[in-house]
């Protein structure tokens, strides 16, 4: 199976990953939407009612547009321009940034200082080339090392954590394995790993999470289980109304 083409083939599934991934990575940022009210932004249902900050609406929308542009440029390498258009896209009408910070930064809730401003360019320029040229035997490891070193060197003054996330799916996708959905109950767990930079568990975690979405991915119905079960259908009511027809030739000599 190809995962990125069935994305975009199987609408329900779509709608399904775009809002449980929009929903829980912003969550986990505070962002105070329903899942219900998460659908409707995204998806123009209007007959759901929506009350929220502007700032809440605009990260849903702005992210349903990163993964956009993920899924869009699976077939690219890694780029500064790349991971800098992402967090454009996630902060737009919000922060409005144009690039990396120029500002000192603080992670809430961790010890950890990130780099002045000066050494972010140097550090994202080392951070991608690695990123590209090391190999790896197992991604899940890849990935949980490199979103690791990517939150600690924390290059944007906001939506770090909503850029890293997505450039995790970039990698699983590009590898054709299921993308991951860090459930916002997860978020202590989480972030406890990062802040003890505990690769190996944040490993098993994102691959955990990647094998839940396969199976997701399985249980949704495929176009051609759509069209067996319409034939079936049609063939049943087809018998169906044969069945009635023959009962009704046979009251009809009956009568007589």
């Amino acid at each position: 199976m190809n995962i990125k083409n069935f994305i975009f083939s199987n609408q329900e599934y779509f709608e399904d990953f775009i809002t449980r991934s929009t929903y829980h990575s912003n969550a986990i940022e505070g962002n105070t939407l329903s899942y219900a009210e998460t659908y409707a932004i995204i998806f123009n249902d209007n007959e759901f009612k929506v009350t929220a900050k502007p700032r809440d609406i605009y990260e849903a929308i702005n992210h349903k547009y990163a993964i956009n542009y993920v899924l869009n440029h699976l077939d690219e390498e890694l780029s500064e321009n790349m991971i800098k258009k992402l967090a454009i896209q996630i902060n737009k009408n919000i922060s409005e940034i144009s690039g990396y910070r120029k500002v000192p930064v603080q992670i809430k809730g961790a010890e950890h200082i990130p780099p002045v401003p000066s050494q972010v360019p140097q550090m994202m320029m080392y951070f991608v080339y690695n990123y590209n040229h090391t190999a790896y035997d197992d991604v899940y490891q890849k990935i949980a090392e490199y979103h690791i070193q990517f939150e600690r060197i924390h290059p944007f003054e906001d939506g770090n954590g909503r850029t890293g996330r997505l450039l995790l799916n970039f990698e699983l996708l590009k590898k054709n394995l299921a993308p991951i959905v860090i459930p916002q109950d997860q978020r202590t767990v989480y972030f406890r790993m990062l802040s003890d930079r505990d690769s190996i568990s944040l490993a098993q975690f994102f691959q955990e999470l990647s094998t839940q979405e396969q199976l997701r991915i399985n249980a949704m119905p495929t176009k051609e289980s759509v069209l067996k079960k319409l034939d079936t259908n049609k063939k049943l009511a087809q018998q169906s109304k044969e069945k009635q027809g023959a009962k009704s030739k046979i009251r009809n000599e009956l009568d007589r």
